[in-house]
């Protein structure tokens, strides 16, 4: 048993982590949780070619309970910090409550937050938290929700109830169309997920993420916000991705803003939480709008919800992690333990900008097996390094990567992320396309705008 000394005392270097996923965002998290004292070994199930210069790669799948349980047995792993939606809307926490193993992540019940957006609006309903006015339907109730429609002005929002992979919600100008769409989804269009449908009324402002950690005990921490980028063309023009790119802080983001978001948004959804006895141990994503026009009692300004995820984003995090300076692993201790409030969080003030590197084709069919080339190049930090070469150099997040005879090669749509810190925006954008320039790979498409729009702020 290993002994070191940290910014609270001496504590013991035994922790072994599991961390479950394989994108851009168990990608960014490997390199944070990697970079902690406290963490003894780091294995990242399934994991990608890049986080295996942070940790272990073990051939499970997120979804495989039975499977986890027995590599945690048989590598003595205390905590599961838990990156995808999926297997927490499965009940990953409730599997492994009472197993002394510390799970990174909400109940099942409390994952309906994301798992279903009826639940999620009638939440935000219960709690009086901002959010647009909304009606469910079933194919039952079809005569009905064309009335709700006829009441609504255009653009019209239709939202699978259950998760879709990304692609349940349909944004339509045309009355007409919406109830020919309308039809379609509750026929089956998004398999059962759209069984139900969720009817909005549509918020027009600008987007922003906000994240947070909470420990299921009312305590909290909000981390960097970040600005996502979902179109696949620049100008935010084309069809919708998972995201081109992102960057932190946010100019509108600003000090006003954010105690509007954690009076009306933040405490009454924790106390929310609390109150309605859903357990909570993780990360919240508010996906959040700062409205430009105002709407029921709400005004120009004012922050709505969305929609909640109930964990990190992805490409959010790729900046989101990178301006933490705190160690992740005593914050994730502090959510486990429920002391999260004696623990700090510290903002690198910086900003950070990433680029996605994606598949030509995306994000319809594209080919996969491309040979990279270039991510050995100096401008890019290899494997685990210290925050100062961290702060020279451009990193390197893999998302759809996999390692083939030898070679790097692609293996998904979004393939890549190069992350950059810079003083400003256009300083860490700058950063970031000359990464992005240096690698390699046949079909190679990226967005050169990231953060530009943010400009005018």
């Amino acid at each position: 048993m290993t002994y070191l000394r940290g910014t609270n005392g001496y504590f013991i270097k035994d922790m072994k982590i599991l961390l479950l996923g394989s994108g851009g965002r168990e990608c960014a998290i490997a390199w944070k949780l990697a970079q902690s004292p406290k963490c003894d070994e780091l294995f990242i199930a399934p994991g990608n070619a890049g986080t295996s210069a942070y940790g272990k790669n073990v051939p499970i799948k997120v979804n495989e309970f039975d499977r986890i349980a027995d590599f945690c047995k048989q590598e003595g792993v205390g905590m599961i910090v838990v990156g995808p939606e999926d297997p927490l809307v499965n009940g990953v926490a409730d599997y492994f409550e009472g197993s002394g193993i510390k799970v990174i992540g909400p109940s099942k019940a409390a994952a309906q937050l994301e798992g279903s957006k009826d639940f999620c609006k009638q939440f935000m309903t219960r709690n009086g938290i901002p959010t647009a006015r909304y009606q469910s339907f079933t194919a039952a109730d079809y005569d009905d929700a064309c009335r709700f429609l006829d009441t609504l002005k255009a653009p019209y929002v239709l939202k699978a109830d259950g998760l879709a992979a990304g692609k349940g919600v349909l944004i339509i100008e045309d009355l007409a169309e919406a109830k020919r769409e309308l039809k379609e989804m509750l026929g089956g269009m998004f398999g059962a997920a759209s069984s139900t449908v969720v009817i909005e009324e549509f918020m027009s402002g600008i987007e922003c993420s906000v994240f947070v950690l909470t420990d299921g005990e009312g305590h909290y921490k909000i981390l960097p916000v970040a600005k996502d980028y979902k179109r696949i063309g620049e100008g935010d023009t084309g069809l919708n991705t998972g995201g081109m790119g992102n960057c932190s802080p946010v100019p509108f983001a600003d000090a006003e803003f954010m105690q509007k978001v954690e009076e009306r948004i933040v405490k009454p959804t924790i106390s929310g939480l609390l109150k309605e006895n859903l357990k909570y141990k993780g990360f919240i994503f508010l996906g959040l709008i700062r409205m430009d026009r105002d709407i029921q009692h709400y005004h120009a300004g004012d922050p709505m919800v969305i929609e909640y995820n109930v964990r990190m984003g992805d490409p959010e995090t790729e900046v989101v992690m990178p301006r933490i300076k705190s160690d992740l692993v005593e914050l994730l201790e502090g959510v486990a333990d429920g002391n999260l409030d004696t623990k700090t969080l510290e903002e690198d003030p910086r900003t950070a900008v990433t680029v996605v590197l994606v598949s030509g084709g995306y994000p319809g069919s594209y080919e996969k097996g491309k040979v990279m080339a270039g991510l050995d190049d100096e401008l890019f930090t290899q494997g685990v390094v210290s925050p100062e070469d961290n702060a020279r150099k451009s990193i390197l997040f893999h998302a759809g990567t996999a390692v083939k005879d030898g070679d790097i090669v692609t293996a998904g749509g979004r393939v890549i992320c190069v992350t950059s810190y810079g003083n400003d925006r256009n300083e860490a954008l700058a950063q970031s396309m000359r990464g992005a320039e240096i690698i390699k790979f046949d079909g190679k498409y990226y967005r050169r705008d990231i953060g530009q729009d943010l400009n005018k702020f």
